[in-house]
């Protein structure tokens, strides 16, 4: 697995040092990409990403198998010949027969007659999942779990004590820190319901649980992750844009477009002691990461730099993160951040839960799931995660 995985990076290498000469031979030219070379530095781009999702896929398939292949040695020579414990599937299938009300795991029907529906003519346990970016909302900032969904007070510093040289039989003077107003965490609920028929949850050859978690968490964790990117704080968590502070803004008569200069800019708009934190890095969109990758510093050299093994890509040494709620350059759009980002906090109460009802819809026939998390978040030191924001003209 090992050297797949290197082989897998060191392709990706290739692909970004094509890339470089691609945009090199136009820019010593003093042109323009042409359209076949727009065309072929698209699929480099392409291939970049790619590779990026296949090294990280395999990485975690990697750690899975060790981390399964410690269990069972873990409990080797434990095992009785008992009755067989219940898989998680085994726990769907209970909830589905009745047995069980409901569990918490980490909308349309869906009914055998729906076009391409997950019901075998000869067995098959898998489906192929429509594959999008989540968003990294939840790993890179700090997650306070909590029981309960009570108000949770954050407080931040919004000033130092300050020293001062006092001589020689003097009072001293008093110098307290000071504090901004509190940030209080609440618990907003996402929640949404899908339903199975019956007959499905009998005769489908799929696995109904990995079925029933990719859709929870694809419904829930795209709308989180938006929430916490983007929300306005007005009936929604204040996302991680809304909150930060002003770092830099672009150039006139360039559509919102950043600059190489722009995104040094704004790193050095961060206090320097924030910006030596340990989580420092930058979210933009896939857009945004693309047109990074074409700029370079005033000595010619590429200010971005793909990653050679575990880990992120760099953008001026700082790890970047891809969100697809981060919106596109555009005039007066906020399209790129830069900070400590586990300044971020994020409050989790109670954690994903899945309940199901055979009441629901009881005139259909149809088992009705409902899946419901309660979040909340914002940013208690604003000076911690600045803002790149397009000209309005």
């Amino acid at each position: 697995m090992k050297e797949y995985i290197d082989r897998q990076v060191e392709q990706r290498q290739r692909a970004w040092e094509a890339a470089k000469a691609l945009l090199d031979t136009a820019a010593a030219e003093k042109r323009d990409l042409t359209a076949e070379e727009e065309a072929s530095y698209k699929k480099m781009n392409d291939e970049l990403n790619e590779r990026a999702a296949r090294i990280e896929a395999l990485k975690a398939d990697a750690e899975r198998e060790a981390k399964i292949e410690a269990a069972t040695r873990e409990i080797a020579g434990q095992v009785r010949q008992t009755k067989a414990a219940s898989t998680d599937a085994d726990t769907i299938r209970s909830m589905a027969r009745g047995e069980m009300r409901s569990f918490t795991f980490e909308t349309r029907d869906v009914v055998k007659t729906s076009s391409g529906a997950p019901v075998p003519t000869s067995f098959f346990d898998q489906v192929i999942a429509q594959a999008r970016l989540v968003g990294p909302m939840l790993d890179t900032s700090t997650v306070l779990r909590t029981a309960g969904g009570e108000n949770l007070q954050i407080p931040s510093q919004a000033g130092w004590s300050t020293a001062a040289i006092t001589g020689e039989g003097t009072a001293i003077s008093e110098s307290d820190p000071t504090f901004n107003s509190f940030i209080t965490l609440g618990a907003y609920k996402y929640s949404f319901l899908v339903q199975l028929s019956r007959e499905l949850i009998e005769d489908s050859g799929v696995d109904i649980l990995s079925f029933l978690a990719t859709q929870t968490g694809n419904a829930l964790g795209y709308k989180v992750n938006a929430d916490l990117t983007t929300g306005s704080g007005t009936n929604a968590p204040k996302g991680v844009v809304a909150a930060a502070g002003s770092g830099v803004t672009g150039g006139t008569g360039v559509s919102g477009a950043f600059t190489a200069d722009n995104l040094i800019d704004l790193a050095y708009s961060l206090d320097g002691a924030a910006r030596r934190l340990p989580g420092v890095g930058w979210m933009m969109n896939t857009a945004s990461l693309g047109a990074v990758r074409k700029l370079k510093d005033t000595a010619g050299f590429y200010i971005f730099s793909p990653a050679l093994a575990d880990g992120n890509d760099q953008l001026l040494n700082f790890p970047v993160y891809e969100n697809p709620a981060m919106a596109a350059q555009a005039t007066s759009a906020k399209s790129v951040v830069f900070g400590h980002l586990p300044s971020y906090y994020v409050r989790m109460a109670g954690g994903l839960r899945l309940d199901r009802s055979d009441d629901y819809a009881f005139n259909a026939d149809l088992v009705t799931f409902r899946a419901t998390m309660r979040v909340d978040g914002n940013l208690p030191q604003v000076s911690h995660i600045k803002y790149f924001i397009g000209n309005a003209s």
